[in-house]
């Protein structure tokens, strides 16, 4: 006669099964997702801006906490004819430094932080390629538009902020 016994997977599936099936009741069937609105802002004409050469603005809020750049290749959330064309908030998501001025071209990357060295990625979203931060750049969502560039939105939370809209949480 065969011994019966449970597994490892089938309790942990068994343990999901019935977490799941005990809360599923008390959540409201009437959830509803909040976007965020941010005011659409002119940033800079197509014509205007240079290949890797950053341009800073303000956005979402009236200082210079944003940069646009050209990086001449394809880039992950990219507008303009070739998709190149980013923007990204200038702090660094570990600790607030201020970014300005570490772009580098041969990379197309912004690092490294002078505070504890983070590079990020501007053709991946600006994802962390090394040091102390764990979050991504927030990304200034673009529009291109009779050629003209818009801000419309920010993915990502900007540091120091509970909510990219609150500008008194910093």
């Amino acid at each position: 006669m065969k011994k019966s016994c449970i597994t490892r997977r089938s309790f942990l599936v068994a343990g999901a099964t019935t977490m799941v099936t005990s809360i599923l009741p008390q959540l409201n069937a009437s959830v509803t997702l909040e976007l965020q609105k941010y005011e659409k802002k002119k940033i800079i004409s197509l014509k205007n801006l240079k290949e890797n050469e950053p341009v800073y603005f303000a956005y979402p809020f009236d200082d210079k906490n944003s940069f646009i750049v050209k990086l001449g290749e394809v880039a992950a959330g990219g507008v303009g004819k070739k998709g190149d064309i980013v923007a990204f908030n200038q702090y660094c998501t570990h600790m607030g430094m201020d970014l300005t001025g570490t772009y580098k071209k041969e990379h197309k990357a912004m690092g490294a932080c002078p505070m504890h060295l983070t590079s990020f990625d501007l053709t991946r979203h600006g994802m962390v390629i090394a040091g102390h931060a764990t979050e991504s750049l927030p990304q200034v969502q673009l529009q291109v538009k009779h050629d003209v560039i818009y801000a419309t939105g920010i993915s990502g939370l900007m540091y120091g902020y509970s909510d990219n809209l609150d500008k008194g949480a910093q």
